[in-house]
């Protein structure tokens, strides 16, 4: 029998995959655990990494930490997030010894109605221009960090990156190959502001890797905020300089818009999964579908069931098919719906639901209730403070529309409303949008364990319940959780609207064995392949016993994790 080529190319890459020379260690692991005493952080981009680590050690917290090294990470990796997005964050108070929540996503325009849309035809919100442009914020996120935790001038947390900023920093290989694919994109729609932005403040040409990279425009706007605060971003020159340019490009977004925004704290919500509490924040992110996943996964005895394996990925993608026909059914801003999210994470719940998966492949609906580029980036301190932090401007770099003379594009956020009437995430003015960016967090008996993310729109959850296993059901250390291979589900129920029924492609990496492949097939599965959806794993573990974080950054991004 010939063995067709696509299947052969497999093989081969599952053994270059496995070809690795490490005398210990999971075969797929790319290093080993970075391990300090003193204080951790994990970032996309190792010079963002070593400017949290600068703030550690002059004495900072692990919030101040994260702040510094989400404005560098802004500049430096442009392409996955910024400040014309929002912000997801999960902290754990050493002095109250508990978790904290924020979701610092901005609202709809308030002039903006779903009339407009009927009027115009539309079935569902284009990706680009003015119409998917929420309120940015990130930088509201960081105040409110910084005004509950922090503990170092703003002014001095922002330095590094100004420098950065007008000075500044060669490309690293992955964001220069997204840079020099977006850049061009967004100038071939047409949008204003592309070249003088990205462009023309270094020599005329788009940098490649290696090339120093400038963005002075934002230097500026950032010596802005750190002079004025949240309000030079939400009611000063910034804001009409936003909300003016929004105007001219057709758009709704006001300085009243911004001017009324306010990010909220929430309660963590969790489950136990195997005595391990896992930590999501509620909707209007896509969190508590990974608490949904676990419930349902832990009624199976993964002790045999092999990692990688058939039945493992099986069981996982029909976990998934379940939890996503939920997230599509009830996930919205909770100012707006009633999500009924206790009864979702339940163990009867996930009783029920687990009852439903087979030995093949099937089609789920929704239970009855009564009733996406980004960066992830953690930090821990001396003091064992520890914050878990995500932030997106969503598709691609985000809308396309760069405010004049600002640095930085607004996001596309609001591409992921639906316009059909009646449902939890149909659009409405002053309204946040579903959110696919989520961080994560794990306590064990009452004390901080892992604060982790995964990278990748409706991956994240699928990422994080594969995190949580990798290390609890498999026993891997914080690193080769992951580096593990991975693998997706695609297809069913979208929040949006625009979901195609049946059941879906399970999308694996190379190092998933033809074996695997092989059996999903034989279950029903549809197999397919794909590449740059995955990564973005950053990790910190503290080991109460031995006083020690351990910090991760998987192979697939730019990162790096570094402590002292």
């Amino acid at each position: 029998m010939k063995i067709p080529i696509s299947i052969l190319l497999v093989i081969l890459a599952v053994n270059l995959v496995s070809a690795q020379d490490r005398i210990t260690g999971e075969l797929s692991a790319t290093r080993s655990e970075v391990l300090a005493q003193n204080g951790m952080v994990a970032t996309s981009h190792p010079l963002a990494t070593q400017v949290g680590l600068d703030v550690l050690k002059a004495g900072g917290n692990a919030v101040d930490a994260a702040i510094a090294a989400n404005a560098a990470l802004g500049l430096m990796e442009p392409t996955g997030c910024g400040i014309g997005g929002d912000l997801f964050a999960i902290v754990w108070d050493a002095k109250t010894q508990k978790l904290y929540g924020l979701n610092a996503s901005g609202r709809s325009p308030g002039s903006l109605k779903l009339a407009y849309f009927e009027k115009e035809g539309m079935d569902e919100i284009p990706s680009l221009g003015p119409l998917p442009v929420s309120v940015p914020g990130a930088v509201d996120g960081w105040f409110e960090l910084h005004g509950k935790f922090g503990s170092q001038p703003m002014e001095q947390l922002l330095q590094p990156a100004i420098a950065y900023a007008e000075k500044g920093f060669p490309l690293t290989e992955l964001i220069a190959w997204y840079m020099q694919r977006s850049i061009p994109y967004y100038q071939s729609q047409g949008f204003p502001n592309i070249a003088e932005t990205y462009i023309a403040q270094n020599n005329n040409k788009l940098p490649a890797e290696g090339a120093v990279y400038r963005n002075p425009y934002l230097a500026e706007t950032y010596k802005k905020i750190a002079k004025g605060g949240r309000d030079a971003f939400y009611k000063g020159e910034v804001a009409r300089t936003i909300a003016d340019f929004m105007k001219s490009q057709g758009g709704f977004l006001s300085v009243k818009d911004l001017a009324d925004h306010r990010s909220e704290w929430v309660e963590p919500i969790s489950v136990n999964y195997r005595g391990y509490d896992v930590w999501e924040l509620p909707p209007n992110g896509q969190g508590i579908a990974a608490l949904q996943m676990l419930k349902i996964l832990e009624g199976y005895d993964f002790s045999n069931i092999e990692f990688g394996s058939a039945e493992h990925l099986h069981l996982f993608t029909e976990a998934k098919k379940l939890a996503f026909e939920d997230r599509a059914k009830y996930y919205a801003d909770m100012d707006f719906a009633e999500v009924p999210v206790a009864e979702l994470i339940s163990e009867d719940y996930a009783n029920k639901r687990r009852e439903l998966i087979k030995d093949r492949a099937s089609t789920y609906k929704a239970g009855e209730i009564s009733v996406g580029e980004t960066i992830y980036m953690t930090a821990a301190d001396k003091d064992g403070n520890m914050i878990s932090l995500i932030q997106s401007n969503y598709m691609g770099m985000g809308s396309g529309l760069v405010p004049p003379q600002l640095g930085f594009m607004l996001q596309n956020r609001g591409k992921l409303f639906s316009l059909k009437k009646g449902q939890a995430n149909t659009y409405a003015p002053e309204k946040r949008p579903f959110h696919t960016i989520i961080p994560a967090f794990i306590t064990k008996d009452g004390k901080p364990y892992v604060s982790f993310g995964v990278m990748g729109g409706d991956f994240q959850p699928q990422g994080h319940t594969q995190i949580v296993m990798n290390l609890i059901d498999f026993g891997m250390n914080l690193q080769e959780a992951g580096d593990a291979p991975r693998w997706d589900h695609s297809g069913g129920s979208s929040p949006i609207g625009t979901g195609k029924e049946g059941r879906g492609t399970v999308r694996v990496e190379s190092g998933i064995p033809y074996k695997t492949i092989r059996g999903l097939m034989g279950r029903g599965h549809s197999v397919g392949f794909t590449r740059g959806s995955y990564g973005g794993y950053q990790a910190i573990l503290w080991d109460d016993e031995n006083k020690v974080y351990h910090g991760a950054s998987e192979s697939r991004k730019d990162g790096m994790a570094a402590g002292y």
